[in-house]
């Protein structure tokens, strides 16, 4: 046994087959016998970790364009995919919590090896899709506060491997702490920026109900319809990592499996956490929205990336009203959006890295140190931002800026891709009465609103493809490279339906064979109890 333990220290790569994120689970005692507040707060912690998915660099960019081209009218997209979140978290705390595994080991346990593989590449790349905007984030913020050269911002972006080793030494209950402090920071950033900027609320509250324009072809608006606006929302908030992650991070809480009451009462309090953490998450996202709106003149920004969103915070021809004018010349505002921009980026990373060990240990029962997988992941990730970076070098700077911008929105792609495959089997999972011990089933009306919401995304993410493929053309694409970037596209759609049906039977035939084991071992322990 102690050989076996000293080969395990000898290899930084190994096998493991054991709890998700085993260092973590079940390590966080929570308080029994105690009022709501005080059991809701030993409960808090997950959800946060959850957020911060649902507000990161990806997000900012698409609210804001989007308020900017079409004031207040995609404020319902944004709620849409808030409480889409918020059922589709709920089932994914609950799978972890009442299984005892996490999504990815879930679905290779009804799944074949091979798809097991397949599944686990493509869920990777949209990993390493969302790590490009942060690396994309935190390097521009590194340079708009500290004047460090792009290509020396990236390379620093390498480093935060640093913080999270001396993260995984203080304790995941401080962990969670210190990502609740960052979301603050965003969120107070924003909220001081869009009180300055004295908003129509009324239209505010108006946008909150969606209409017939809300998914419209038409208007044209700076290049984007509300239907496109609409996509892009969609696209860089409800995030397929943050299902595995939350399926393993509900885990964290000692809970006592032989006792159902104990179950249900984590299922019921680990929810309260994450609804009230994405309701902060959706205000976040309402917030840049309205800045896009209110902040802003309409029009005024041309160049939506973080450079121009940074540049336009500081100059006084852009900006609404004479209070935003006045603060802006001191440049605080620039400076905080900077800040949050990197506050942003740094809460991904922690994130990030907890859900690539997630999915690595789960779908290949391959297991590395954080500090290492966060290392490989980053510097995978930075080579096509150097390579844009380094492209774009002689260029104009608003040139360069759109560049960089348009990457962060194409790597967004693999998203959409990777969505429906954890999607689907989190809904398959979670209404299987034997699955989730009876009790713990979806309801009828979870049932209902998690196959429209499965159904739903999955088509509006397909539909988008053909446009997002179309992207990668560039702005002054001819007719024939339009055709075929479209006709790639339909490719990809054909290869995503068909691996989902593979998926899909394998998973059916999973369970089948599941219950009918089940119900020979009851069989057999009836007889033997006759005996």
């Amino acid at each position: 046994m102690p050989e076996e333990k000293k080969s395990k220290k000898e290899h930084l790569i190994h096998y493991a087959n054991g709890p998700s994120l085993e260092e973590i689970n079940g390590t966080v005692v929570v308080p029994k016998g105690k009022g709501f507040w005080r059991t809701l707060f030993g409960y808090s912690g997950p959800g946060a970790l959850v957020a911060v998915g649902y507000m990161d660099p990806g997000n900012w960019s698409t609210s804001i364009t989007g308020g900017q081209n079409f004031e207040y009218l995609l404020m319902s997209v944004i709620l849409m995919s808030s409480l889409i979140a918020m059922l589709l978290q709920y089932m994914a705390a609950k799978l972890g919590i009442v299984t005892q595994m996490d999504l990815a080991q879930a679905i290779r346990a009804r799944t074949s090896k091979s798809l097991g593989y397949v599944l686990w590449i493509l869920t990777e790349l949209a990993i390493m899709a969302t790590d490009i905007a942060e690396v994309i984030g935190a390097a521009i913020a590194l340079y708009l506060l500290f004047h460090i050269p792009l290509v020396i911002s990236v390379f620093i972006t390498v480093f935060d491997v640093l913080l999270l080793l001396l993260l995984t030494k203080i304790g995941f209950r401080k962990i969670e702490a210190i990502v609740v402090c960052l979301i603050c920071v965003i969120f107070v950033v924003f909220a001081y920026e869009v009180a300055l900027s004295d908003p129509n609320w009324l239209g505010v509250f108006k946008g909150l109900i969606p209409n017939g324009e809300t998914f419209s072809s038409s208007p044209h608006v700076g290049g984007q319809t509300p239907l496109t606006g609409a996509l892009g929302i969609i696209g860089a908030t409800v995030m397929p990592h943050n299902l595995y992650l939350h399926s393993a991070v509900s885990q964290t809480r000692k809970v006592d499996h032989s006792d159902e009451e104990d179950v249900a009462r984590t299922v019921r309090f680990s929810t309260w956490d994450s609804n009230i953490q994405l309701s902060m998450a959706f205000l976040v996202n309402s917030l840049l929205l309205i800045m896009g709106v209110a902040v802003f003149k309409s029009g005024a920004v041309k160049d939506p990336s973080f450079f121009g969103l940074f540049q336009a915070l500081s100059d006084p021809s852009t900006l609404s009203n004479g209070l935003l004018i006045a603060v802006a010349k001191s440049g605080i505002l620039s400076i905080l959006f900077a800040v949050a921009l990197l506050a942003s980026g740094q809460n991904s990373t922690i994130t990030g890295t907890l859900t690539g060990q997630v999915i690595m240990e789960g779908f290949i029962h391959m297991k590395m140190p954080l500090w290492l997988r966060r290392l490989v992941t980053r510097l995978i990730s930075v080579i096509p931002v150097l390579i844009c970076v380094a492209m774009t070098g002689r260029e104009s700077p608003i040139q360069q800026h759109e560049a960089l911008n348009t990457l962060m929105n194409n790597s967004q792609v693999f998203l959409a891709f990777a969505l429906p495959f954890s999607m689907l089997p989190l809904l398959m999972f979670t209404n299987n009465s034997l699955e989730m011990h009876g009790r713990f089933k979806n309801s009828w009306i979870v049932r209902i609103l998690g196959w429209v919401s499965v159904v739903a995304l999955t088509f509006l993410n397909m539909k988008g493809l053909p446009g997002q493929f179309e992207a990668f053309a560039g702005d002054n694409a001819s007719k024939s490279a339009l055709a075929t970037a479209d006709n790639i596209s339909y490719f990809v759609i054909f290869l995503v339906v068909a691996l989902l049906v593979w998926m899909v039977w394998d998973i059916y035939k999973s369970n089948k064979r599941f219950e009918a084991e089940a119900a020979a071992a009851q069989s057999q322990a009836a007889n033997t109890d006759k005996k």
